[in-house]
């Protein structure tokens, strides 16, 4: 199947019965991720754009379901029965905070499976998502210091997060 369009992707989650603010929050992270994608590029990395683009436009879709942990794997359930490539529902999948490991999956409710955004494009929106905070970009501290008082300094959740953002600058600062 090839990319479907942003406006194709936009009615998929109006379809979905999204709200206006998820709507728009999707099309801020798309925004954020596909300039990342872009600086990526620009310093030698193979990163598909237009997958990451339409990762993030569709990445809480199932938000029309869930505003739980489990939106990711609602919206997963979602995008698959929508046709759309496994590339696009593994972006859905792994984007929830910098990612989820089989065991704390499990201990948190979500079905048994690896959360953890693993190609550039699945980190790249799990990334820029963390960077958008009612309807504006934010630096990646904002998010970190709300983790932090939610999860604690010495979390595992906290230590992905740290290492995502660390990832994500060796790049962007070369």
């Amino acid at each position: 199947m090839t990319m479907v369009s942003r406006e194709k992707a936009l009615s998929f989650l109006r379809d979905a019965g999204c709200r206006n603010s998820v709507i728009e929050h999707c099309v801020d992270v798309a925004q954020i991720a596909v300039r990342i994608a872009g600086e990526f590029r620009e310093r030698g990395v193979d990163v598909d754009a237009e997958l990451v683009g339409l990762g993030a436009l569709l990445h809480d879709i199932g938000r029309s379901r869930t505003h739980s942990i489990r939106h990711a794997v609602v919206g997963a359930e979602i995008a698959r029965g929508l046709g759309l490539p496994s590339n696009v529902v593994r972006i859905i999948e792994r984007h929830i905070g910098a990612g989820i490991p089989c065991d704390e999956a499990v201990e948190i409710g979500l079905p048994e499976g690896c959360y953890v955004p693993c190609s550039v494009e699945e980190k790249i929106v799990a990334y820029a998502d963390k960077l958008v905070e009612r309807g504006r970009e934010v630096g990646f501290g904002v998010t970190l210091d709300l983790y932090v008082s939610v999860h604690g300094e010495g979390s595992p959740v906290v230590g992905r997060m740290k290492a995502l953002h660390e990832e994500m600058m060796a790049v962007l600062d070369s």
